[in-house]
């Protein structure tokens, strides 16, 4: 029947059909491999996208035969010849739009997972930044505080130093005192020169202890600033 075709012009249909047959089959072929490297956990965008585009390069070549073909089925004379071809044609027109929709699903899906990676790593990136300025953050507030610890310990030290200091001098100031005593009893100063000496220990006491809470207060307040 294909041969009495070619008598209407039909044996050019014929190899543009053949043509086409072996195209389809190339395209189904890729497909399938397409489909299967889909599947696979080791798959590449590369290697996707250049298959899909080579199958889609295929359906491009059929679709354009198949208009060939349509125009060639109409100028058979022969009814019976001519329906066959439009059947024939027509049923290859359904299979080339059949193939083209899975290849665009595949394609719309790739370019799907291609833009998820691509946004899942931009995130992971800021995340990366964000997670690095915490630290840094942490790192200068840790340092700040050892600062503080450092100061507040040498403003401890050297209110311990002065307090020893005020205590050595009160030492002293009683043992000068004992020995003037000791030599007014000796002399036989009166009462009146002894009394005054003793206003004026009272009177030194007095001071020293107020030094003390002075550097007691400067050293609290320095403290209370540093935190």
């Amino acid at each position: 029947m294909d041969s009495g075709a070619g008598g209407g012009g039909g044996g050019t249909l014929s190899e543009i059909y053949q043509s086409a047959r072996r195209l389809l089959l190339r395209a189904r072929d890729g497909l399938t491999r397409l489909e299967h490297i889909v599947s696979s956990a080791s798959s590449s965008s590369s290697s996707v996208s250049d298959l899909a585009l080579a199958v889609k390069r295929d359906i491009t070549q059929i679709q354009s035969l198949c208009a060939e073909m349509d125009r060639l089925w109409r100028s058979i004379p022969a009814k019976p010849q001519r329906d066959l071809w439009k059947r024939k044609v027509e049923q290859l027109s359904e299979e080339v739009e059949s193939l083209n929709e899975s290849v665009s699903k595949h394609l719309v899906r790739q370019q799907k997972q291609m833009q998820e990676a691509k946004e899942r790593t931009e995130l992971l990136s800021g995340e990366s930044s964000h997670i690095l300025r915490i630290f840094d953050d942490e790192a200068q507030a840790m340092q700040s505080a050892r600062n503080s610890s450092i100061m507040l310990e040498e403003a401890y030290a050297t209110g311990v130093a002065i307090l020893s200091k005020y205590a050595d001098q009160r030492d002293r100031l009683k043992r000068a005192q004992r020995k003037a005593l000791d030599v007014l009893n000796t002399v036989g100063l009166s009462n009146s020169v002894l009394k005054l000496i003793e206003r004026r220990h009272r009177t030194d006491k007095w001071i020293a202890y107020t030094g003390m809470v002075v550097t007691v207060v400067v050293v609290y307040l320095f403290w209370r600033w540093t935190h």
